[in-house]
């Protein structure tokens, strides 16, 4: 496969700049990889793994002179750093990110971007409860979805050029406005994980259960539970306290739905019951017969050795 762009920033190097940067080495996408994390300790770390060609001790100086760059780093940081490496994006560079959150991205960002700079927001459904440099692997994007966020205005040749980026990396690509987005993880990724760490926490306060008994009796559905609550705790504060309304809307759904499931258990309304699980498992189903999961107990979303 042919070089997309000639040198591609990462700002960040979790997850999924790990993975991106294992992606396109395996494709032959860009010529150079340059990086930046915060943590010296994860600088060190990518230096001694070799992932990216340089790492570099400042955003800015991974920034300077690339052709893509991508913040991956929490949303809550990315208006910040925008405002680092603006002086250095060259003019026709393209500035993407793998923010879970779009509408406040943007807000925060776009103001910094001198004149030139294409500024693509883009969004890769991918992901374990795994974080750092040494969790990356190139597999993570095959099959999986990335949503492009263009604003109105965009550079045709710039979000297009991105999307076969994206289509390199693995992933399927579809177009979506930020609030749209927003509403959408909101219901498929932000409330799940709100919810998936109430549980948790319910768990823990339940003192009648013991953390030993927790931890052994651990079926499918408080494991399943657990790992996605074990995700990045600075990376979904950010979430939240930047997809706020979307997020307190689809709760506020969820209760409602909860509240009648509860009526239902109370007064023994099995017909109820069957009925709505039978529809839910449907939709389970429909996840999987869509590729976007497996039957297998971590998901099929484990590292790949």
């Amino acid at each position: 496969m042919s070089v997309i762009y000639d040198r591609v920033a990462l700002i960040g190097l979790g997850l999924i700049a790990s993975s991106m940067f294992h992606a396109i080495r395996r494709s032959g996408l860009a010529r150079e990889v340059t990086g930046y994390a915060r943590s010296p300790e994860t600088r060190a770390i990518a230096r001694e793994i070799g992932l990216c060609d340089r790492v570099c001790e400042t955003a800015a100086e991974a920034a300077d002179g690339a052709d893509l760059v991508v913040l991956c780093i929490p949303v809550g940081a990315m208006g910040v750093v925008a405002e680092e490496i603006a002086p250095v994006l060259k003019p026709g560079a393209t500035l993407s990110d793998v923010g879970s959150v779009k509408k406040a991205v943007i807000e925060a960002v776009a103001p910094h971007l001198p004149e030139g700079v294409h500024f693509v927001p883009a969004h890769p459904l991918a992901g374990t409860e795994h974080s750092g440099p040494r969790s990356g692997f190139a597999e993570l994007f095959d099959n999986r979805w990335c949503l492009i966020v263009p604003q109105p205005g965009s550079d045709r040749a710039a979000v297009e050029r991105l999307e076969r980026f994206w289509q390199a990396l693995g992933s399927h690509t579809d177009e979506m406005d930020a609030e749209h987005h927003d509403l959408v993880l909101a219901v498929t990724s932000h409330a799940p994980h709100l919810i998936a760490y109430t549980m948790v926490g319910v768990a823990d306060d339940l003192r009648r259960v013991t953390d030993s008994e927790v931890i052994k009796y651990s079926a499918a559905g408080f494991r399943d539970f657990t790992r996605i609550a074990a995700s990045d705790p600075t990376m979904w504060r950010d979430v939240f306290l930047n997809n706020r309304e979307a997020t307190l809307e689809i709760l506020g759904r969820f209760t409602e739905e909860l509240f009648a499931l509860q009526r239902a258990i109370r007064t023994g309304d099995g017909d109820h019951l069957h009925a709505y699980f039978t529809r839910t498992r449907a939709i389970r189903r429909g996840i999987i017969e869509a590729g976007q999961d497996v039957d297998a107990p971590d998901f099929g979303r484990g590292k790949k050795v």
